[in-house]
């Protein structure tokens, strides 16, 4: 979303890890596969990759945006901390969290770390205050 992240092209993506080849040579195609086999994603990457193959776009939301401060002999340091939600409104959401000097620093890394740590839930609503 807001255009972050855009024009990234993902045909000159190196892969780094063993999934990351699997999902570039097309053996592991959805993010079931992946959770099924409960592997751990470790680049941002494959995210992309996937979700450009299945045609879903992730959505990003900006939850908090706080200053930290860490207490130096010179006085204090402070930093700033983002919390960062995506999701591909498909039934996959990742929340991620990272702190450093300047916001937008923060915000994409809190992003890069929410893709990492993406998750299959499910969508709907279960129980009814009427009666059928």
């Amino acid at each position: 979303g807001r255009g972050r992240g855009r024009g990234k092209n993902l045909d000159q993506w190196k892969p780094i890890t063993k999934l990351g080849r699997l999902v570039k040579d097309k053996k592991f195609t959805t993010f079931e596969e992946i959770f099924l086999h409960s592997i751990k994603i470790k680049e941002p990457e494959i995210v992309d990759f996937l979700l450009e193959q299945l045609g879903y776009e992730l959505k990003d939301e900006i939850m908090k945006i706080k200053p930290v401060q860490k207490q130096t002999t010179a006085g204090q340091r402070t930093r700033i901390s983002a919390t960062v939600v995506v999701g591909d409104r498909c039934g996959h959401v990742g929340i991620g969290t990272k702190v450093a000097k300047e916001v937008a620093g923060a915000i994409h890394g809190a992003i890069a770390a929410a893709k990492l740590n993406l998750r299959p839930i499910h969508l709907g609503y279960w129980g009814s205050t009427e009666s059928v």
